[in-house]
């Protein structure tokens, strides 16, 4: 097996929280989810992975990433915002360039629907940092607020697609499940069109965020950058676990995570295209 090898670029940044989010989506392969890099070797400082060989887009493999990431959205997850097992206890979240997208560590924590966890946990993180640096002004800031307030309250609250639904519907007290199991930073560059003669299922995961989530906000970010065959890939998706009336409306509401992280990350670049779609949640 060919393996890359990635460091740490920040004091606060633990690789073993990857390394424990690579597991987990890896964990799906077995019901038929998308392939994942296999984890060789993994410290706070250094992971060692599988380096994936690439492949060729084609309309055949965006149809198996579809349905293979639909069935790694239904291994699920046990509530909102919950991080993989074997989680560094330490860790608050995961840290790219000083940034923290924070995990909730324990159910008690955790939000009781999709809205108040996204609403807290991603659009208001983010919002601290951008108002702490100057990068929004305030009328900038309560449009971002007006909107993250319409959320808490539920207002934009929808199924998850029907194979996270039945898991939902079939889960115990001893195995509870909330969510669907998310790679949380699903944009094109994740999503590797798998060359390797046992390929399976079109693609492969790498660089995940994993936690739980709506499935909504996987397919979100993959259409925020553009994917090839994107089409291909959602209507395979929709096949075999259909997704809740009404998601092309939502699609822009879930990519407000990934863009308030791009304005914290690179920013006043991204602030017009993030108050952009801000406006239409309002």
């Amino acid at each position: 097996m060919r393996t890359l090898t990635k460091r740490a670029t920040a004091p606060d940044q633990d690789l073993r929280c990857e390394a424990a989010a690579l597991r987990w989506l890896a964990e799906a392969e077995l019901q038929g989810g998308i392939h994942v890099a296999r984890v060789r070797l993994a410290s706070s400082d250094e992971l060692v992975e599988e380096a994936i060989l690439p492949g060729s887009p084609s309309r055949e493999g965006a149809r198996a990433i579809g349905a293979a990431l639909a069935r790694t959205h239904a291994a699920a997850a046990p509530w909102w915002g919950c991080p993989p097992p074997a989680w560094p206890k330490a860790a608050a979240g995961y840290v790219i360039d000083g940034s923290l997208t924070p995990v909730i560590p324990s159910a008690k924590l955790a939000s009781s629907s999709w809205g108040p966890f996204f609403a807290e946990w991603r659009m208001e993180a983010y919002l601290r940092p951008l108002v702490d640096g100057g990068t929004i002004d305030s009328g900038q800031r309560a449009l971002l607020e007006r909107v993250a307030s319409r959320v808490a309250d539920g207002a934009f609250d929808a199924k998850e697609p029907a194979l996270v639904e039945r898991a939902i519907s079939s889960s115990t007290p001893d195995a509870p499940v909330a969510c669907a199991r998310l790679h949380g930073d699903l944009w094109a560059g994740n999503v590797l069109w798998d060359g390797s003669s046992q390929a399976q299922t079109g693609g492969a995961l790498i660089d995940p965020m994993a936690h739980g989530g709506h499935a909504e906000s996987d397919l979100a970010m993959l259409a925020l950058f553009g994917y090839p065959y994107l089409d291909d890939v959602i209507a395979a998706y929709d096949e075999l676990s259909p997704l809740a009336d009404g998601w092309h409306e939502r699609v822009g509401l879930h990519q407000l995570a990934p863009l308030l992280l791009h304005c914290v990350l690179f920013g006043g670049a991204y602030v017009a295209q993030t108050l952009g779609v801000a406006r239409r949640y309002a």
